[in-house]
């Protein structure tokens, strides 16, 4: 009996034993824990881990004012089997995780993505951006500032309340058709879980600056000195009239100046492109041609303006773009002349033997004014004028409108110092005025002319392109004290004019 009792005990035992050490031998369903792909640890469940998260983080929840806080991006939580009983609390676990991650909360990404600079390719010279709001109305809000800041009120509210309507002008301007508005870069907008690391913006405010400076820092500020006019006030900071305005919103080009009036003073890098297309019809003067007779009855040296020039007038109609406030493209799509000009007509008496003597006939459609300087193109719309802009000064005039191929004109006699090509200016011609002044034509065409070359005021020297970087059909025209670039420095060719 008691070897049938000690036979039964270890069996018993042998059972308890072995069933026990089976029990806790059998796969477990855990998670695993990867944060940025390595392994943190495993845990019993996922939800609680969560919820100990979200009630840990009231700090994020107050700062942002949301309602729940998520696990980081870089984690990834996964269902796994395994025979591991090494575990983690969710104590442990969210205490690895809050010394090596930020943790996320709902917003919104809004993806800003380049301008192909290459259709063909699908290229681009600049880089995808990214910003992140709490609430889309934010982004919407601070987008249509920024439109708002590069469109005249008169001409956004014309083409919000109703396209297409013809808004009357002053001075030589008679209409303007506001024909779209638009952002050219693609913006595609989310809602995604935000790392609490990244700038997060809550208020219009905030973003509104972000978007049009590309910074959250404090712009400069000026006091008024002595300046007269705000258009040198923007000249000796650096910036442009228009961004001058932007950055001032209470000013008008025609505010009123007195010193101490402090400025803000801030480079505008806006992070999308804004395009305003429209149709303007404006008067245009029309300067007169200059022809050179010859009459031999009249002594040597005699000279006399025997017919006035008179300056004519057109009514023109153009398709302008502008990006951002600059104009991009002109393109005149009507002329109609008002009023016929009157040539100049000057008479000479013979020349001597030691001088030569020009007729100014025989040179097409060439525009002379009446000073020193001759136009140098068919038209006279200027695009984008000398002077700083986008933290770069513009060292010339751009003249647009004329349309492709239209003659370019040498803007007085010189030596054709340069006849060449490079990224920027595109095909260019430089000539010497052998007076300490130079002149620059750039993005033509084509040219009329070759290096060495003496030529006249007047002469036909290229033909309007849009070579180098030109974002349209136009004429950069520079006026240089000294060569361009190497010693020289740029004037404003319009004061010359």
């Amino acid at each position: 009996m008691k070897k049938i009792f000690k036979i039964l005990f270890v069996f018993i035992f042998i059972y308890f034993i072995c069933g026990f050490t089976y029990k806790n031998n059998l796969p477990k369903t855990l998670y695993h824990i990867y944060l940025s792909g390595k392994s943190i640890g495993l845990i019993e469940s996922k939800e609680t881990l969560e919820r100990y998260i979200d009630k840990k983080q009231q700090e994020i929840k107050d700062k942002y004012g949301v309602s729940k806080v998520y696990i980081p991006e870089e984690l990834n939580i996964e269902k796994e089997t395994t025979f591991s009983d090494e575990i983690l609390s969710v104590k442990e676990a969210y205490e690895l995780i809050n010394e090596k991650a930020p943790f996320t909360i709902d917003g919104y990404v809004i993806t800003i993505n380049p301008i192909k600079t290459d259709e063909k390719n699908n290229s681009s010279n600049e880089e995808v951006q990214k910003i992140y709001v709490l609430k889309k109305k934010i982004f919407i809000d601070s987008a249509n500032n920024l439109v708002k800041s590069f469109i005249p009120e008169i001409e956004y509210n014309s083409y919000k309340n109703s396209r297409g309507e013809l808004i009357k002008g002053n001075g030589n301007t008679i209409s303007t058709t506001v024909n779209n508005i638009y952002i050219k870069n693609k913006i595609t907008i989310k809602k995604d879980r935000i790392s609490v690391n990244k700038t997060i913006y809550q208020n219009t405010t905030d973003l509104s600056k972000y978007l049009l400076f590309g910074t959250l820092e404090e712009q400069n500020k000026y006091k008024i000195q002595n300046e007269t006019t705000l258009e040198e006030v923007a000249f000796n900071n650096k910036v442009s009239l228009e961004e001058l305005l932007i950055a001032n919103p209470t000013l008008s080009s025609n505010s009123l100046l007195s010193n101490d009036l402090e400025l803000t003073i801030g480079i505008l890098k806006p992070k999308f492109s804004v395009v305003e297309e429209t149709e303007v019809v404006f008067k245009e003067e029309t300067n007169y041609q200059s022809e050179t007779k010859v009459d031999s009855s009249k002594s040597v040296g005699y000279s006399e303006t025997t017919q006035q020039g008179q300056k004519g007038e057109d009514r023109v109609t153009q398709r302008l773009q502008k990006v951002n406030g600059e104009t991009a493209n002109v393109v005149t799509t009507d002329r109609q002349v008002i009023k016929e000009p009157v040539k100049e007509i000057i008479t000479n008496g013979p020349a001597s033997s030691s001088t030569g003597n020009w007729s100014g006939s025989g040179y097409g459609d060439v525009v002379f004014t009446s000073g020193f300087w001759g136009w140098p193109a068919t038209c006279s719309s200027v695009s984008s004028p000398f002077g700083w802009r986008w933290g770069t000064l513009h060292d010339g005039t751009d003249i647009a409108g004329c349309g492709y191929g239209s003659n370019i004109f040498a803007a007085q006699a010189g030596t054709v110092v340069k006849v060449s090509s490079k990224f920027d200016n595109g095909n260019y011609i430089i000539i010497d005025h052998h007076n300490g002044f130079f002149t620059l034509y750039a993005h033509l065409a084509g040219f009329n002319c070759n290096e060495g070359q003496e030529v006249t005021k007047g002469q036909v020297i290229g033909f309007m392109g849009a070579t180098g970087f030109a974002t349209g059909v136009h004429l950069h025209y520079a006026i240089w004290n000294g060569y361009p670039y190497y010693g020289g420095y740029a004037l404003n060719a319009m004061s010359y004019y």
